[in-house]
Formats: C-alpha cells, sequence, structure tokens
C-alpha cells in the first residue's frame, strides 16, 4: 500500500464542522485580543482547533482534557524556569518530566501531550513570568469555551438517522438469514450452499458491531445538545431492538452452522424438519415485521426532526406468528441431534421474541 495514501481519509469531515472551527479559532483570537494584551493567543488559537468535535459532548470532554494539560504543562514550566533559568536542558528537562508525569497520572492522550507542547510553548516563546503563565492558561480556556459554544449555537450535530438505518437493515438481513434456513431445509440443500448461507450469517455479526458503534455514536451526538429532544425516544427503541437482533443473530448463525454441520440426503424427507423449516419462515416474518416498524419512524436527514408513529415500541412486537410448540412423538435416529438443537433455537428464537425471560 503506498504510505502516502494514509495521509487521505476514506471520507471528508462535513462541510460544516470545516466553518464551524474555522469560526471558532477566528471569534477566540479576537476575543483574546480583547482581553489579553499580548502576543498572538496562540493556545487560544490551538484550543479552538482542538475542541470543535463532530458532537457537542465530544467538544466538552477535548475542553477539559486540553485545558488540564495546559494547566499542568504552564506550571510545570514556570516552576522550572523560576529555578533553573531558560537553558536549551531545561526545556528537555521539562519535557521528560512533563511525559513521566502524565503516566503517573495516568492522563488521557489529549491531555498527556498537551503537557508537554504547552510546556515546551512557554519555554520558548520568551520571557516567562507568573503573569504570562496565567495569560496563557487564560488563552486557552477562552479558545475553548469559544469552540465549545460555536459547536453549540452552529446546527449541533444529530447522527441519529445512520444508526437508526444500520438498526433497521440489519433486522432486515436478519429476516432474510432465517429466511434462507427455511428455504434450504424446505428444497434440501446440499452442504456446500449451506456454507454460503453460514458465511451471509456470520457477516451480521460485523454488520451488528456496526450499528452498535452507530448508536454509540448517536448517543454521543445527543448528549448535551439542545436539538435532542424526541430523537432520544426514538434512540432508546432503536438500542432496544439491536439487543434483541443481537441474541436473534447469535441464534440465526448457530442454526446454520448446526444444519451445515449434520446436513444428510435424507434430511428433506423427515417431516419433523418440515414443520420446522415453516415454524422458522415464521420467524423470518416475524423479525422482518419487526424491521417495518423501525422503519415506520422516519427521520428527516435536512433538518434532523423526527417522526414518531403512534403505535407499540418497535421492540415491543405483537405475539409472533409461531403455532404451538411442535411434538416430536418418536424422534428420527439418524437426524435426531440435528432437529433436538433446531427445536430448542426455535424456542429460545421464540422467548427472545416474546420477551419472556429463559
Amino acid at each position: 500500500m503506498n504510505p502516502v495514501s494514509r495521509l487521505r481519509s476514506s471520507s471528508r469531515t462535513p462541510f460544516l464542522q470545516v466553518v464551524k472551527t474555522a469560526v471558532a479559532v477566528v471569534a477566540a483570537v479576537l476575543l483574546c485580543r480583547l482581553v489579553i494584551d499580548g502576543p498572538f493567543p496562540t493556545f487560544a488559537a490551538i484550543a479552538a482547533l482542538l475542541v470543535v468535535q463532530p458532537s457537542i459532548n465530544q467538544s466538552f470532554v477535548k475542553g477539559l482534557e486540553r485545558s488540564a494539560g495546559v494547566v499542568l504543562g504552564v506550571v510545570l514550566a514556570t516552576g522550572f524556569h523560576l529555578w533553573l533559568g531558560d537553558a536549551v536542558w531545561v526545556v528537555l528537562v521539562v519535557i521528560v518530566l512533563a511525559i513521566l508525569l502524565s503516566w503517573a497520572l495516568r492522563l488521557t492522550p489529549t491531555s498527556a501531550t498537551q503537557v508537554g507542547i504547552s510546556g515546551m510553548l512557554v519555554l520558548t516563546a520568551g520571557v516567562v513570568t507568573p503573569n504570562y503563565s496565567a495569560d496563557r492558561i487564560l488563552e486557552t480556556v477562552i479558545g475553548a469555551v469559544v469552540a465549545l459554544v460555536v459547536n453549540a449555537l452552529i446546527v449541533p450535530p444529530v447522527l441519529l438517522e445512520p444508526a437508526h438505518l444500520a438498526v433497521a437493515r440489519l433486522a432486515r438481513d436478519t429476516a432474510a438469514a432465517f429466511e434462507r434456513i427455511a428455504i434450504g431445509l424446505t428444497e434440501g440443500w446440499d452442504a456446500d450452499r449451506w456454507h454460503e448461507a453460514l458465511l451471509q450469517a456470520r457477516a451480521l455479526r460485523q454488520q451488528h458491531a456496526r450499528a452498535e458503534a452507530s448508536l454509540t455514536a448517536a448517543g454521543e451526538s445527543l448528549t448535551m445538545n439542545p436539538r435532542g429532544g424526541r430523537h432520544r425516544t426514538i434512540l432508546q427503541r432503536d438500542v432496544a431492538v439491536a439487543e434483541h437482533l443481537r441474541v436473534l443473530v447469535t441464534r440465526v448463525t448457530g442454526m446454520t452452522r448446526a444444519i451445515r454441520d449434520n446436513t444428510a440426503p435424507g434430511l428433506r424427507s423427515d417431516p419433523v424438519v418440515g414443520s420446522i423449516a415453516t415454524e422458522v419462515a415464521r420467524i423470518g416474518a416475524d423479525v422482518r415485521a419487526l424491521s417495518a416498524r423501525v422503519e415506520a419512524t422516519r427521520i428527516d436527514a435536512l433538518d434532523g426532526t423526527a417522526a414518531l408513529d403512534e403505535g407499540p415500541d418497535p421492540a415491543e412486537a405483537a405475539a409472533p406468528a409461531l403455532t404451538a410448540p411442535l411434538r416430536v412423538v418418536r424422534p428420527n435416529s439418524q437426524h435426531w441431534v440435528l432437529i433436538g438443537a433446531l427445536l430448542e433455537d426455535i424456542r429460545r428464537v421464540r422467548e427472545e421474541l416474546l420477551g419472556e425471560d429463559d
């Protein structure tokens, strides 16, 4: 792989965030010039650049981390300057001590890096005095606060739509996985076809992980966000659905693997297997109905508003289409292990769809 290609991201930063960063830097610098009489407010500009993040909560955390790092770095540098002067070796000592202090205090990477950078900038910027150090701390606080305010006032992002679509897509694909099992049992697939079905079922795990990551990002974007409102209700519903789907994905993967490992030419002719295929098809219909209920909650991507339906929560599915438990009067001497495993999985899936305790 070309090393230069690593310098580029797979996706662009939203242009709105670029604009907010520029506005925050300009506002922070101008405000510092009015409040503090001194050189160019480098610390304020750096703070504004770093604190503008995709969500308000992330901006708040970044502001705290940077402010803490700057305070420690400036205090450390000022103390050593007053004690030992401003020789080159003093700067090196401060940098090394900043690294060790960050390690000892278990600071986050942002704060740890900032301790050393702030100390180095203070010692190499010119005459260091207590007033100079206090001004640099004030610059940082102003830059962080301005960035946080700008991020909150200029269309704070709501990242609910990608998570909502990911959950709906996961529900559809999980339903398709159950339907593949029903079709395979009915048509009598061979081991190769079942192996392909297993690979598709296993891919649902990664898809579920991506959906959970999107839900986490959505929750992050709603924290401290004045535009949260009813979005939080939709997020709670989607989180509940994703938790149900986590169990269903595990079950459908296990069922597909069990059939692949134990399939036999005579499996299709077993009457109990035919009944199992019918039940699994009904499971697929229930999960597809769950997906439809998720999709019924619409999100307007342009203005971030949400349209909530007045029906039941998507996670609270209606009574599933499963019939009464199957009765196996005499177990098949060749396929009884597979049949027993599938019946147990159907029972557990039914409990999940009904919200019953195991």
